[in-house]
């Protein structure tokens, strides 16, 4: 065999080349705090290896830490009054309809954008509120909430390649309620075909970004949360065996790197135990400060007049204002923030069992800057760890208990960068997208949230 042969046999992305590149993995929901057990306890030695000459930092996400506004945070390095995702519903405008906001919502443009303006090709492989797919200078395959994977795609001329693949875009979530063999068996397909996927344009694409992000580990913490703290629990060593056939793909990337490429790893999100769900529309309606026309609302649209703020899924609360809303009833000005300090502080009084369920309840302008901050919600609720808050409009009680068993978490994201010479601060989420940029030698748009690590 001939030396390009030899080459060839390696995969385009072995040989040294001069260029610059970054190659992120994206674990969805996987917190520091696990990988940092995992790596302790050698569930994942390859990444144990890699940490060893790296950085691997606790990360901070959006406000509210929901996979659609963290991930868009990731990839526009903006805050959601920049980007305009707030949550995986909205509201249409000067109206209750609730939709569903995708890559065509976002008003920003993309890292892989910016980078395509500068000549350099990306791979985006799965990052989510990237559906439908839009063109760019390289390939996508768009994350949840994908359904159509002709639409996910593109170029168009990548499809044959997925299909041939076998890819698919999700597990399905339906199968953890049926059964929970079932379940993990369909995450571990989805998985494979993810990392064959994965592999493959890693190979054969040519790029100076490529982003390949797992969802999977979200769906199994949120079902199967209970069955990695419980080592006793009859799942706990198919939770796990995930989590080594994760470690199997970051070693099988990182192998494949030359010394002009950088690693990172990140998450949009942790996560933890589920001890109560929390329902903020119950609250705000046992409170007297919501009314709907039916007793089993399906949705905020069904609000009744009288209403003096609603809360949209999952942290979400909007102040009903005269103006902004078709039966808005608040004035704007002082009775506004008046009624705001009013709910903040009967949020924070709620307890369970003698606890505190509420860490921090924040005024828009608190979290959010930017040119939609009309769209933003007024409160924000980070509540305290094992109380998941959701916005149902019909439950009949505060809190409950359902199927899933595990919750998000905004302050136990991780972010990992092969180098030691990094920032000296907690990350934020917001930090990736021009920390790749200065990585890649492209100016940093003044407009960016976040700030380069490096």
């Amino acid at each position: 065999m001939g030396i390009l042969d030899r080459l060839r046999s390696l995969g385009k992305s072995q040989v040294e080349s001069k260029e610059k590149k970054v190659v992120l993995l994206g674990l969805d929901g996987t917190p520091y705090t696990l990988l940092k057990q995992f790596c302790a306890d050698g569930t994942m030695p390859n990444l144990a290896k890699i940490v060893a000459s790296s950085s691997l930092k606790q990360m901070d996400v959006s406000i509210p830490e929901v996979s659609s506004t963290s991930w868009t945070c990731f990839y526009t390095g903006m805050n959601p009054a920049q980007h305009g995702i707030f949550g995986f519903l909205d509201l249409q405008p000067n109206s209750y309809k609730i939709y569903f906001p995708n890559s065509k919502s976002v008003k920003v443009p993309a890292l892989w954008d910016i980078l395509g303006n500068y000549g350099k090709r990306s791979v985006v492989i799965n990052v989510p509120e990237t559906y439908p797919a839009k063109p760019l200078n390289g390939s996508l395959i768009s994350g949840f909430v994908a359904t159509d994977l002709k639409k996910a795609t593109y170029p168009p001329e990548l499809l044959p390649t997925l299909t041939e693949l076998k890819y698919r875009l999700d597990p399905d979530a339906q199968k953890a309620r049926e059964s929970k063999d079932v379940f993990l068996e369909d995450i571990y397909d989805v998985f494979e075909k993810r990392r064959k996927t994965i592999l493959h344009l890693f190979d054969q694409e040519k790029w100076s970004l490529f982003i390949g992000t797992i969802t999977e580990t979200d769906r199994l913490h949120h079902f199967m949360w209970d069955a990695l703290v419980d080592k006793n629990h009859p799942y706990h060593n198919g939770f796990v065996d995930f989590y080594r056939r994760v470690d199997g793909l970051i070693g099988e990337v990182y192998d494949r790197l030359d010394s002009n490429t950088t690693f990172m790893m990140c998450s949009d999100h942790g996560f933890t135990s589920i001890e109560q769900q929390v329902y903020l529309n119950f609250w705000l309606k046992d409170n007297g400060y919501l009314k709907f026309t039916s007793d089993q609302p399906k949705s905020v649209e069904e609000i009744a007049p009288g209403s003096r703020a609603f809360a949209l899924d999952p942290t979400r609360i909007y102040i009903n204002l005269k103006g902004k809303y078709p039966q808005g009833t608040v004035e704007p000005g002082a009775e506004y923030e008046k009624l705001r300090a009013e709910i903040a502080d009967g949020l924070r009084a709620i307890t369970y069992q003698g606890k505190p369920v509420i860490k921090k309840v924040f005024m828009k302008e608190d979290v959010f800057r930017g040119p939609l901050m009309e769209q933003s919600p007024d409160l924000i609720v980070l509540s305290n760890y094992g109380f998941d808050m959701k916005g149902s409009t019909n439950k009949q009680v505060l809190m409950d208990r359902e199927i899933f068993t595990g919750m998000h978490t905004q302050d136990d994201a991780h972010f990992l960068i092969n180098r030691k010479d990094i920032l000296d601060k907690k990350p934020h989420i917001c930090d990736i997208a021009p920390t790749i940029m200065k990585e890649l030698g492209v100016a940093i748009p003044s407009d960016v949230s976040g700030t380069a690590l490096i």
